[in-house]
């Protein structure tokens, strides 16, 4: 019984990280968000993994001039599609974004 709750679980998560990055690709340009939403799609796998683990390698040298921290949680979020273990904390981290920011909009 335990398998299946934790089962139940990750699709929660996995629910939940799909609806804040399509929350998400909604602020974003058009010809961005057209490319994030085929990132994310499971036939893109092959392009998704060799992208995330850039963004990761650059966030961490971003005291490099073109490079920058902002890469990491982007890898970070793209790892997520394909890795259950990084989907709560994904998730929450963009529930916690998406909160802030429809504060501050009002």
């Amino acid at each position: 019984m335990p398998a299946m709750t934790e089962q139940c679980e990750r699709r929660d998560y996995r629910a939940e990280l799909d609806r804040h990055l399509a929350w998400l690709e909604g602020k974003l340009p058009p010809r961005v968000a057209r490319f994030s939403a085929w990132l994310r799609e499971p036939s893109s796998r092959m392009v998704r993994l060799p992208v995330a683990g850039l963004l990761i390698l650059g966030g961490i040298f971003s005291f490099l001039p073109v490079l920058g921290i902002w890469m990491l949680p982007l890898g970070l979020l793209l790892f997520a599609q394909d890795m259950p273990i990084l989907e709560k904390p994904m998730a929450k981290g963009l529930g916690w974004i998406e909160r802030r920011w429809r504060k501050r909009e009002g």
